[in-house]
């Protein structure tokens, strides 16, 4: 594939760099929050970045780490633990020729509810946060950490429901059901690479699909797509979307309404290309090409850019704006086919750039300012 930046890792420096965000992550879970800004200090140094999910978005150093992601998330769930369901790593060349050592992770932070995140009421029952994280490695620190953590799941969790009712199955992910998400010890190099290229294949695959001849769903169930998923398939999507199994619930649930909302979308190289002809570079694309075993994993920022020229999807009218993605995608490989996908997306960020503010509905419809109240 003429996008894979992907690149062989030795397994000592992918063993100690998954180590070394391990160690990271239990510091900043469970270090005393008032050390939490010297410890973050410590991890990202000087120039560390760290950008997730809307509304936290992009900040640019320890102390904005600190005041605005981990410290508010500590604050509010005094009690977090993190369990990781994958850890992964490798090594990707980037568009612009730099070589990025990465970790990615996927799973769930788990804490009892005690005070308002974000302005979601707290509930004081337990809570799952689930995440999908890229961290990127150089000279011992974390120097860019990309985390989409599912906030409109924490809104359901609190009991409220500020979206039409999402397609696909709402709940919390199962993890791997080969049950070796954690990728600690050395993995064969060559399947790792094999891993990374059979999900940028079935990428191609639906980059090259256009329905000319208006098959519809029947289109999407027989496309070259097919070949790559195992029949078991599970496509777990963040809130909003939900989970599917089977081709059928993926065409259905997720990718037909998507494509129906937002037809010609462009994602991975057809970014790339369009810029190339226009002369004008941006951060959009794959910053994240990896495989490690039997896992792959991708993702950009944006990934995907589209127009909504369809209606319908989160009960959303027609804006015809162009949309920008957040998207991760964690690939177990498994009896020759793709067996399991989990796929975080930054569905607030997607609704903010429909002018559908969730947070502000949170605050209006359920928070404590319908009362009157503040905190």
């Amino acid at each position: 594939m003429k996008n894979n930046g992907a690149m062989p890792i030795p397994q000592q420096d992918n063993i100690r760099n998954k180590l070394l965000l391990r160690n990271a992550m239990e510091k900043i879970s469970g270090c005393d929050p008032a050390q939490l800004q010297s410890v973050l200090a410590e991890i990202y140094g000087e120039n560390g970045r760290w950008r997730g999910s809307h509304p936290i978005n992009e900040l640019d150093n320890a102390a904005a780490i600190a005041e605005q992601a981990w410290g508010p998330l500590r604050t509010s769930f005094p009690d977090l633990e993190r369990r990781d369901e994958i850890m992964v790593g490798g090594r990707y060349r980037d568009r612009h020729g730099t070589v990025q050592d990465l970790v990615a992770c996927m799973g769930h932070y788990c804490g009892t509810f005690k005070k308002d995140w974000l302005d979601i009421p707290a509930t004081g029952q337990p809570v799952f946060l689930r995440y999908g994280e890229v961290h990127h490695i150089k000279e011992g620190r974390i120097a860019l950490s990309t985390c989409l953590w599912d906030v409109l799941d924490v809104i359901r969790q609190a009991g409220f429901w500020p979206l039409a009712p999402s397609w696909g199955t709402e709940g919390r992910w199962m993890g791997p059901i080969t049950c070796d998400g954690l990728v600690l010890s050395e993995q064969d190099m060559d399947q790792g690479m094999a891993s990374i290229e059979q999900t940028l294949a079935m990428h191609a695959t639906l980059a090259a699909y256009k329905d000319h001849e208006g098959k519809g769903r029947e289109g999407l169930l027989t496309m070259p797509q097919k070949q790559h998923w195992h029949e078991k398939m599970m496509w777990y999507g963040p809130s909003g979307i939900g989970t599917t199994r089977g081709l059928a619930g993926f065409v259905d649930f997720h990718q037909l309404p998507f494509r129906q909302f937002w037809p010609g979308r462009k994602g991975g190289q057809s970014i790339l290309d369009d810029e190339a002809s226009t002369g004008k570079i941006s951060d959009s694309g794959h910053y994240i090409q990896i495989g490690d075993g039997p896992y792959s994993v991708t993702g950009g920022w944006p990934s995907v850019i589209a127009n909504n020229l369809g209606g319908g999807l989160f009960g959303s009218g027609v804006t015809g704006r162009k949309t920008e993605m957040r998207v991760m995608d964690f690939y177990l490989h498994h009896e020759g086919k793709i067996r399991e996908n989990w796929v975080p997306i930054d569905t607030l960020h997607i609704l903010m750039q429909m002018d559908v503010d969730i947070m502000q509905r949170v605050r209006d419809q359920f928070g404590r300012n319908r009362l009157g109240l503040r905190h």
